[in-house]
């Protein structure tokens, strides 16, 4: 993931936070250096949770043997568990950073054979991290698919499920490795559940 990928979702949280702000409670839980580890916002028209806690079997892929968690850079966490569900609507987000000492093409090659148990595995060449996120926008005619969107670059993702239940591992150069993204997300609309 791009560095300010894990900002985003956090920003995406507190503006859904401010939306459903009204008669609410608010949980929030610290690191020992007073830092927000989790944070759990409940309110009668919905729930929010923010966590820099996620957990790799949460997003059903193992970690690539020799790989190490990302370290976190200019306060930007390297993980992240958002979970935003409503009357209506419902979005999960879990998503972790890796380095492996082995270059992009080794990785790619285990995750492919990982995500083959959810599907057809699609390789798109994008110039920034793509999450297809769509929620009940599809027309007629439409499938839940999952498709490569945006321009083409040297960042490469691998995608897997449909376009409301998808897993999807980002690798690009790092040095002479590389680093990676393992992300799950799952949305629904009126009519599903996470």
């Amino acid at each position: 993931m791009r560095k300010n990928d894990f900002s985003t979702l956090i920003l995406i949280a507190a503006g859904a936070a401010l939306f459903l702000a009204s008669a609410c409670s608010v949980n929030v839980r610290k690191e020992p250096n007073g830092d927000d580890k989790q944070v759990d916002i409940n309110t009668l028209a919905g729930n929010i949770h923010v966590s820099k806690q996620a957990d790799v079997a949460d997003v059903g892929l193992a970690v690539y043997p020799g790989a190490q968690p990302k370290e976190k850079d200019s306060g930007d966490d390297k993980s992240a568990n958002v979970n935003i569900s409503g009357f209506g609507y419902g979005i999960k987000v879990i998503a972790l950073e890796y380095q492996s000492p082995d270059g992009p093409t080794k990785v790619l090659s285990f995750y492919r054979d990982q995500l083959k148990k959810y599907g057809h595995v699609l390789e798109c060449h994008t110039s920034s991290f793509d999450l297809d996120m769509r929620m009940n926008t599809r027309k007629a005619g439409d499938t839940n698919d999952l498709a490569c969107e945006g321009p083409t670059g040297n960042h490469v993702e691998l995608k897997a499920g449909r376009r409301d239940d998808q897993h999807i591992v980002a690798v690009e150069p790092d040095g002479s490795g590389s680093s990676f993204s393992l992300v799950y997300v799952r949305t629904h609309g009126k009519d599903a559940d996470i």
